[in-house]
């Protein structure tokens, strides 16, 4: 049987990662552009301005975490966030913070 500090433990080592994952600005504006649906890399550079490279390294981490999925369709891929608890938590936060500023 496993202790409840453990299980604790576990939990909070799980969204350190998770947080971890997701504390870049640019990936925060990947998961808000994925919000309504997937895009190709191609879509989310016509919104989010930033290079070809650096969009592929941060798609990447996002994609190691588990909080995107891809598909390949033709030449294109296509990614997708997973994780809905992500976009939920990134909406509260980032709508929390909007408030505040204003």
């Amino acid at each position: 049987m496993t202790s409840p500090e453990l299980e604790d433990d576990r939990v909070f080592e799980s969204a350190a990662e998770l947080f971890k994952a997701m504390a870049a600005p640019m990936r925060l504006k990947i998961i808000s552009a994925l919000c309504n649906g997937e895009k190709n890399v191609s879509e989310l550079r016509a919104e989010i301005e930033t290079t070809q490279p650096n969009m592929s390294q941060h798609l990447n981490t996002l994609y190691q975490a588990g909080i995107l999925g891809r598909r390949r369709e033709g030449v294109n891929i296509y990614y997708f966030i997973t994780n809905d608890k992500v976009v939920h938590m990134c909406r509260t936060i980032c709508v929390q913070i909007a408030i505040d500023q204003n």
